[in-house]
């Protein structure tokens, strides 16, 4: 185990980071995040930060703690954190988490946006649902949430306690056809493959309402739309799963309502709900879609919400979007 700035651990594998903070929902991230690790063969980075520049801005330096202290404090609290969650009773049914190579950073910067530079290469990123924050009820904190937002990887939000692993749950994951949704199906197909799960795929549809009996004559019978939309995302299945030799077995299933509330129903069994970053919303411009945050937020399961390989399309829509807007 090292600290920033020695030689990152096995430095071609695939890498895990985390964030934690002490807190319960960081400690259930960093639990996560080992399993993950182990059971993609990836060393974790495990990032601590402290609020180094709140003392460099203080004019009162007598009294300011000795930063290289702090660091090497909180540095500590971190192996200790990470030595306490190897022996957690949720891994003891997974392969290999002893031999995780970790690498613990204790870093001055702010966390959010720390995590979000350090998400650059890794193959994904786990935050606890908030932290030790301002906020401490917000359901969401603010670092989970500029993390699912800015992230350069898929981005794992963990909730609550870590279950031991026995048969493990479906994975389930929202599907529209949009790039995102098929980044979310690929990642929930492979996840489902590590970890020996089947995969309940769900498309959500909306007969959209009006105030006006003349709409409802325009519109096709709800069979024939739930028809329509069963065969679109089977299509969708199909291609992603075209060539595949570990496939999981799929399940495709198609509901009329919101969809959030769809996903996050199906949820309740599930190791993992996967979402993409937006699908096919009327509010283009943004990098994160009220679907995944509603995820995010409510499920009762780690949620891990992707985004499209090529966030360069997300980041010029999003621009011209406020361009637009004045």
């Amino acid at each position: 185990m090292t600290d920033a700035g020695a030689p990152r651990p096995d430095g071609d594998r695939p890498r895990v980071v985390v964030g934690v903070d002490g807190s319960p929902p960081a400690r259930a991230a960093l639990v996560t995040a080992l399993g993950e690790a182990a059971d993609r063969g990836a060393a974790l980075e495990v990032v601590a930060c402290y609020a180094g520049e709140l003392y460099l801005m203080t004019s009162m330096v007598a009294t300011a703690p000795d930063l290289a202290g702090l660091r090497e404090d909180t540095a500590a609290r971190a192996r200790e954190l990470v030595a306490d969650a190897r022996g957690d009773a949720a891994l003891e049914a997974v392969p290999g988490v002893g031999d995780v190579p970790v690498d613990v950073v204790a870093s001055p910067e702010p966390a959010a946006h720390d995590l979000v530079d350090r998400s650059a290469g890794a193959d994904l990123l786990v935050v606890g649902n908030r932290g030790r924050g301002a906020v401490r009820s917000a359901v969401l904190g603010s670092v989970a949430l500029h993390c699912v937002t800015a992230a350069r990887c898929p981005v794992l939000v963990v909730h609550g306690t870590p279950e031991q692993r026995t048969a493990p749950g479906p994975v389930v994951v929202g599907v529209d056809g949009s790039p995102a949704s098929r980044a979310a199906l690929n990642a929930a197909v492979d996840e489902a493959a590590r970890i020996g799960a089947d995969v309940e795929v769900l498309a959500a549809f909306s007969l959209d309402d009006a105030w006006s009996d003349l709409w409802t004559v325009v519109l096709p019978p709800v069979d024939q739309v739930y028809g329509q939309v069963l065969r679109r995302t089977r299509a969708v299945v199909d291609e992603v799963l075209a060539g595949r030799t570990d496939a999981p077995d799929v399940r495709v299933l198609a509901e009329e309502g919101p969809a959030g509330e769809l996903l996050v129903a199906r949820a309740r069994e599930a190791s993992v709900l996967v979402v993409g970053g937006r699908g096919h919303s009327t509010l283009r411009g943004l990098l994160v879609g009220s679907v995944a945050l509603h995820c995010a937020v409510a499920a009762p399961c780690p949620v891990l919400v992707v985004h499209p390989a090529d966030r360069a399309v997300a980041a010029a829509e999003h621009a011209g979007a406020v361009a637009a807007a004045g």
